[in-house]
């Protein structure tokens, strides 16, 4: 652990886990660098893999500004060029993708890759914007007691330091609310990897269990509209700034797909290592 100086006098919790080979910066959204704790270690035979704890969680400092689309690049662009990381792949989570896009489009001859984790879609779209047809809701049977498994379970890092630094509320809305800016996607001009997570209608099912032919069509449409309706459109979103963007599905992933599908996530972390690597010659 250490701390990078960023904006003059904001100090950044950085986590280097080591490795070999080119560096991978994660990056979050309103919980710390700890929370990649489990996965870090798993691709230090590839990747020199870091973690930064964005202003205003946890041990970083908690300034009351800066948390505007062009300082939260900023701050993590800083890190990048202390530590002289060369052509880092950059991993968002959530609202952490919202710096992928601007570091992938305003630093393209610095950055090797992006991977958005859960984290390619418009913050901005209002539910208008989806065109989605009305559904009724008297047609859908009651809700039952199915949870899908996870295996989002925090590590031992994180959840202290929750304990230690619990999120002040008007932080995550500056993180997640005050600045929500619309992806300019066509201006990245790196290697895009977007994960994204799924739900299958056999869970829609079961959540919703039908009684007869008329419930299963209500749920069968509820799953069509809004569960594959607003996923292909942000699919669709990404495709068209970045025709060649790489998108993959995760099926009953979680939020923090890399605690419930990390195998998956090394497997694409991997596969863009190889497509940097052809494209500079190195592989």
């Amino acid at each position: 652990m250490r701390f990078v100086t960023v904006d003059s006098r904001v100090r950044l919790e950085v986590l280097d886990w080591g490795g070999v080979g080119r560096p991978v910066v994660f990056v979050g959204c309103y919980l710390t660098a700890h929370i990649y704790d489990d996965i870090a270690p798993k691709l230090i035979d590839r990747f020199h893999v870091y973690a930064v704890t964005r202003r205003g969680i946890g041990a970083s400092d908690h300034p009351a500004a800066g948390y505007d689309p062009e300082r939260r690049a900023a701050d993590i662009f800083e890190v990048i060029d202390q530590l002289e990381m060369e052509k880092p792949i950059l991993v968002g989570n959530s609202c952490g993708g919202a710096i992928l896009h601007r570091l992938g489009a305003d630093h393209a001859d610095r950055i090797g890759g992006v991977m958005y984790l859960e984290a390619a879609e418009d913050p901005t779209l209002t539910m208008a914007d989806y065109n989605l047809p009305p559904i009724d809701s008297l047609q859908l049977p009651p809700r039952g007691n199915f949870s899908p498994p996870s295996n989002c379970g925090f590590p031992e890092g994180e959840r202290y330091q929750i304990d230690v630094w619990p999120l002040d509320p008007a932080m995550r809305k500056a993180i997640v609310e005050d600045y929500n800016v619309k992806p300019e996607y066509a201006r990245i001009r790196v290697p895009v990897v977007a994960v994204y997570r799924t739900t299958p209608l056999e869970d829609v099912l079961n959540e919703y269990p039908p009684r007869n032919d008329q419930e299963r069509a209500a749920v069968t449409r509820l799953y069509t509209t809004f569960g594959r309706a607003m996923l292909e459109k942000w699919e669709g979103d990404l495709r068209a700034g970045v025709p060649n963007a790489k998108i993959v599905e995760l099926p009953r992933a979680c939020l923090y797909m890399f605690l419930s599908n990390p195998a998956d996530v090394i497997r694409e972390l991997r596969a863009l290592d190889d497509v940097l690597g052809r494209r500079s010659g190195t592989k």
